[in-house]
């Protein structure tokens, strides 16, 4: 109830979370943040199989990719704190959305270069609707590459960057 209520909380790290945090800090390029959000059982079922797909492609371009953080109740903004904790470039939060009424377990991943206290939901790009019935694991994985190369060559993220990926998308099939 109270996470419904208070839109405010999730965003910040706890203290403690920023203390077992700052160990692993590091020069990263991206941290990738999982958190139930509104839908803890889309990230049950989707977050591991979007993530097998992504993280070999990154890994096999010498991506330095920060430790996978688990979020307990966590809103998008979290990815914000976690890559300034890490010292990473970029943030990917895999989140629950919003249940629909024919989409229960719908995840999101949202998206940021340079994240930190001064982002803005303009900041970030979201890919929506990541499940076998909507955007399938293999090409939400292709589209999430895709976004972090571009902010990575551009040094930019959200509305300044489109997302081209389904041009590509289609090129590839």
């Amino acid at each position: 109830q109270t996470y419904l209520m208070r839109p405010d909380l999730g965003r910040t790290l706890a203290a403690d979370a920023q203390a077992a945090l700052k160990p692993h800090a590091g020069a990263y390029d991206v941290a990738f943040a999982v958190t139930g959000g509104l839908s803890a059982g889309a990230v049950q079922a989707h977050a591991a199989p979007v993530l097998a797909g992504l993280l070999p492609s990154l890994l096999a371009q010498s991506w330095r990719v920060a430790p996978l953080i688990i979020v307990q109740r966590g809103r998008v903004a979290i990815g914000d704190a976690i890559a300034e904790a890490l010292n990473a470039d970029s943030a990917v939060v895999l989140i629950g959305e919003r249940p629909g009424l024919s989409a229960p377990d719908s995840m999101g991943a949202y998206l940021a270069w340079q994240p930190g206290t001064q982002t803005t939901d303009a900041d970030r790009n979201c890919i929506s609707n990541i499940r076998p019935e909507g955007i399938g694991y293999t090409d939400a994985a292709f589209k999430i590459a895709h976004l972090l190369r571009a902010m990575r060559a551009r040094r930019l993220s959200g509305v300044r960057l489109k997302d081209d990926s389904d041009r590509l998308l289609i090129d590839r099939k």
